[in-house]
């Protein structure tokens, strides 16, 4: 339950961001450099170890909490959170755009080590963004982002965007492996919630 609530969070903590990038053009980098962390962490041995600690995922523990009791404030993100989980059922079965995502994304993570913080992260997402575009937006139906235009005809939001809808899938797949699908939704929602909350105290 902890991996799967973990894995969970990740999906949430992504979609949310991708609602503050399309709204407000603005999201916290912190938070969405843990995404892309995410996508580039092939090598983890566990759903933890992708996203190095729980801490890193107070956005989406958060998100998780307040969508799970109901709160309407997170609408937005729960549709594109859903919007997700069907790519992921139509993405596994692609095995070999998995293969070629999987090499290009190790490719991706080797970026000059000189280059430093943000400047880093924006290339990486740049590149990101565009296997994105070549691989994950060919599959139907298409994630549509709800957003203001002045925001959403930036380059460096969309690239962002893209690499953020990129770190839900992953966490989607990661969902999937640990267990997790409709039913474990339906019925395991108080344990979830429970798992949430000491993941936020803990």
């Amino acid at each position: 339950m902890k991996n799967r609530t973990i894995a969970l969070a990740g999906l949430f903590q992504a979609t949310e961001l991708v609602r503050q990038a399309a709204n407000h053009g603005t999201w916290s980098g912190y938070a969405a450099e843990t995404c892309l962390g995410s996508l580039l962490a092939i090598e983890a041995d566990s759903v933890e170890d992708i996203y190095t600690s729980p801490a890193r995922l107070r956005l989406g523990v958060e998100t998780l909490v307040a969508v799970l009791q109901g709160d309407r404030r997170y609408i937005e993100s729960l549709g594109y959170a859903v919007s997700i989980m069907r790519l992921e059922t139509q993405f596994r079965k692609n095995s070999g755009m998995q293969a070629h995502i999987g090499a290009e994304l190790q490719a991706i993570a080797k970026i000059d080590d000189d280059l430093q913080g943000y400047q880093k992260c924006d290339l990486q997402a740049e590149q990101i963004a565009a296997l994105y575009s070549e691989t994950i937006s060919t599959i139907a139906p298409r994630i549509v982002i709800n957003g203001r235009p002045q925001y959403l005809q930036v380059a460096r939001t969309v690239s962002w965007i893209r690499t953020l809808l990129f770190a839900g899938l992953r966490a989607a797949v990661l969902w999937r492996q640990t267990g997790g699908g409709r039913f474990s939704l339906m019925f395991g929602r108080k344990k979830m919630l429970e798992q949430a909350q000491t993941l936020l105290t803990g």
